[in-house]
């Protein structure tokens, strides 16, 4: 006998069954051949769009404005640049000039004979994440930390201040408007900023010009949340070495079927130890939603703790690591996250080729979408146009990774995918 079993959940006391959460709990079976023997079809979902195909540089961070212009970025090794606008369906082009993304003394410096990231305040170094707000700015979160080449072996350098940076650029002139440095007892020489989140309302500082959150993934140092105050300039750390921002040890995941271990060229065998990466909002900003690359597990921590300065209360850092909470396993690793304006947390499952969506009301993970072009889906953007725009670059594949032979296959993509019960952009928080 066959059945059906239908997944439905409530979103804000709405119950979503297949008529508007087109996912049932067998919906990746298919049966083949004459005696119909089930299958995994690798699907399941609203449809996956084909966006732009990348063809000379592998993606990593995106962003859509209201307008519908994208924007990606690009961690610098030999590319030509780090920031870019798709142009076409297959092409990009350095933004907002090549100027900007050609540093004059070149990547990277040495002192004292050690290599450091440039220390250049007013060129693109490596660009990880792209943000846009309502305000029609596009921020830039600048890591300072390019990938080398030095006798034969790839490297990351330590981070020089002036480096690491936070570029807010005007995207009605295309200029850039302002740019936040950040000293060295906020980021430190080994810190590397992943992703970045705002809550641009007028009560979220005491300055009242909003905050950034940013995350440092640091596979060498000391993972946490950088907080900036957007008017004042002023930044601290919270949660600094917690045990919910760090890596889980020897961390084998799966990809496409296959076991993953840490290849890299001049090492032995290894393990990814990426700690803090995907973080996201609530939609009221009072909760922030994050975790490890190398973890099952979700955290939340709410925002208060977050933007407790430690520099102005001595127990701000202890409040915050008190305040931690654990809301359970979500059934694999998660890279990315995005959030939506009914609450929806998006983590992208890169072990699954999926996207699953956390959402408070139901305290569960449910499958959104999956799709066997999903080959390590990296960073995600919710967009204007109710759509969740999501970059793939066959991050496992990189030569960095497989003993520097490049397993990648051009063309990288953008896919997008249409957002559940008439979801939209969140813009509570601006």
């Amino acid at each position: 006998m066959k059945s059906s079993f239908f997944i439905a959940v409530h979103f804000f006391g709405q119950a979503l069954t297949q008529a508007t959460f087109p996912v049932v709990l067998n919906s990746t079976f298919a049966t083949s051949g004459a005696r119909n023997v089930r299958i995994d079809t690798g699907t399941y979902g609203p449809p996956v769009e084909e966006v732009h195909y990348f063809y000379d540089q592998w993606p990593i961070g995106l962003a859509v404005s209201k307008t519908g212009r994208i924007f990606t970025c690009y961690t610098r090794g030999s590319y030509a640049y780090t920031l870019g606008e798709v142009i076409n369906e297959t092409a990009e082009a350095a933004y907002p000039d090549q100027v900007w993304n050609t540093p004059p003394q070149g990547l990277s410096t040495v002192s004292n004979g050690i290599t450091f990231g440039s220390n250049d305040e007013g060129h693109f170094i490596s660009v990880q994440a792209l943000y846009v707000t309502p305000d029609d700015t596009l921020w830039v979160l600048d890591t300072g930390r390019p990938t080398i080449s030095e006798s034969g072996r790839i490297s990351m350098p330590y981070a020089a201040p002036g480096g690491p940076k936070l570029v807010a650029i005007n995207l009605t002139t295309n200029s850039v408007r302002k740019t936040y440095t950040l000293p060295p007892t906020v980021h430190y020489p080994d810190s590397y900023m992943n992703d970045l989140r705002f809550d641009l309302r007028s009560n979220a500082t005491e300055s009242g010009g909003g905050i950034a959150y940013i995350v440092d993934s640091s596979n060498e140092g000391r993972t946490g949340f950088i907080m900036i105050d957007l008017a004042t300039g002023d930044s601290w750390r919270q949660l600094n070495q917690h045990p919910s921002t760090q890596a889980i040890s020897e961390d084998v995941p799966s990809y496409q079927g296959l076991p993953f271990y840490l290849r890299q060229p001049g090492h032995p065998l290894g393990f990814q130890g990426e700690g803090l990466d995907g973080a996201e909002l609530d939609q009221f900003g009072e909760v922030m939603y994050y975790s490890a690359l190398t973890t099952d597990y979700l955290y939340s921590i709410e925002t208060q703790y977050l933007r407790a300065n430690p520099n102005n209360n001595p127990l701000a850092d202890k409040r915050a690591s008190d305040n931690v909470k654990n809301v359970g396993q979500r059934g694999g690793n998660a890279n990315g996250f995005s959030g939506d304006s009914l609450g929806n947390v998006y983590m992208l499952m890169p072990e699954y080729n999926a996207i699953y969506i956390y959402n408070y009301t139901t305290q569960l993970a449910v499958p959104y979408i999956r799709d066997p072009r999903m080959v390590w889906p990296d960073s995600a953007n919710v967009g204007w146009d109710g759509y969740i725009y999501f970059t793939i670059n066959q991050l496992p594949y990189q030569p960095d990774w497989n003993d520097g032979v490049d397993g990648r296959q051009y063309p990288g993509l953008i896919l997008r995918s249409r957002l559940p019960d008439g979801a939209s952009k969140n813009t509570l928080l601006m």
